[in-house]
């Protein structure tokens, strides 16, 4: 009995050592796989609004101001939102995302699509929430 105490307390020490010194590479790696608000590349993403893809500066803003946004809350059930969203669907690895905003004065809401899987949250971000290029549901 004494033996498997002591291998075990090994085992463990040893566990311990590996998984607190792990490279920050790999911690970063581990973390995004799991992340609500992820950063989003231009080259994997499209933009649309209305039907109409964005191209250009104006995708690369949204992207931007996207990726700048500071998460604010989760929603544990979809919002009901009205007025005209703007959808991003973009690709990490092999998962492809879809994400819908919705514009409001004080905040934005995503919802965010992968699958059947559906996760919202809310975010700030003043250029994302003063954007003039989709109507929001306070105006609607």
């Amino acid at each position: 009995m004494t033996t498997w105490f002591i291998v075990m307390l090994v085992v463990f020490g040893a566990f311990k050592i590996i998984v607190s010194s792990l490279p920050n590479s790999v911690i970063e790696s581990i973390i995004s796989k799991y992340e609500t608000h992820p950063q989003l590349e231009e080259e994997n993403a499209t933009v649309t609004i209305n039907g109409n893809n964005l191209e250009g500066e104006q995708k690369s803003k949204i992207i931007h101001d996207f990726n700048e946004g500071l998460f604010l809350d989760r929603y544990y059930a979809p919002p009901h939102n009205e007025g005209t969203p703007l959808i991003i669907n973009a690709k990490r690895g092999k998962k492809d995302f879809t994400f819908y905003i919705y514009s409001h004065e004080e905040h934005v809401d995503v919802v965010k699509q992968h699958k059947k899987k559906v996760v919202a949250y809310s975010l700030r971000s003043k250029n994302l929430q003063n954007n003039d290029m989709f109507v929001s549901a306070d105006l609607a």
